[in-house]
């Protein structure tokens, strides 16, 4: 593996898929390096879903390549490429997606159960620490607000140290200053520990966060905005 490939978190190189007559992405390429923040946004229908379900390893495509730290996910099997998603990637949705029998603890340390991985008590406690719930641990997620939910999503998916996190909407669900709050983790996330993470969003204020924007349109990738602000996030956006 080459030293360019290391340094890749995620690349996909001329992505298609397609539903029928209808291409969700059409001949996509571009790389996320590691420990930058990236915002993905469009208009309904642009292909935002799609991007993050292919280049997360989710889906496959239907034409292209895509890799995860240079391994090419379209060499594996299913059982290898759900081993690669556990260890190697982690998710934040706008649902949370905690399993509700489970304490906060458990809901955390999900993805390291799931591989028969022993968690690392210190870099569990700093996780905890860093969302703020270290006095949540033994809450199921009833007993906690939708901000509080969605910090215990966000430590789940940085408890096994990925390559990449990808965030789906994690702001949609929050008022705005839990969204601020989980917005600011995630930065951190970035700037602290040099986490890679991919913020697919409608929100121009939550895509002002990032280190640059990219804007889908019909499938492709339309423009790049670095060092973006959130009217100029606004004006790019209604102009797609």
């Amino acid at each position: 593996m080459t030293a360019e490939a290391t340094a890749q978190a995620v690349s996909l190189e001329s992505v298609t898929k397609a539903y029928g007559a209808v291409r969700a992405l059409d001949g996509v390429t571009w790389t996320f390096p590691r420990g930058g923040f990236t915002a993905v946004m469009g208009p309904s229908g642009s292909g935002k879903s799609t991007f993050l379900h292919c280049a997360s390893g989710l889906d496959r495509p239907s034409e292209g390549t895509v890799r995860i730290g240079g391994v090419d996910l379209g060499r594996l099997g299913e059982a290898k490429r759900t081993r690669l998603r556990r260890e190697r990637i982690g998710f934040v949705f706008q649902a949370f997606n905690l399993i509700p029998s489970m304490d906060v603890e458990q809901n955390i340390t999900l993805p390291l159960e799931l591989g028969g991985i022993e968690a690392d008590p210190s870099w569990l406690n700093e996780v905890v620490r860093r969302v703020g719930l270290s006095d949540r641990l033994r809450h199921r997620p009833s007993e906690l607000s939708g901000g509080q939910q969605q910090r215990a999503a966000l430590a789940r998916a940085l408890v096994t140290r990925p390559d990449v996190v990808f965030a789906d909407e994690p702001t949609g669900a929050l008022d705005p200053r839990t969204a601020r709050e989980v917005l600011r983790l995630l930065r951190e996330a970035v700037d602290i520990t040099g986490q890679t993470l991919v913020l697919v969003t409608h929100d121009p204020m939550a895509a002002a966060w990032a280190d640059s924007v990219l804007f889908l349109s019909q499938g492709r990738i339309v423009d790049e905005m670095v060092g973006p602000s959130p009217t100029a996030v606004m004006n790019r956006w209604e102009s797609l």
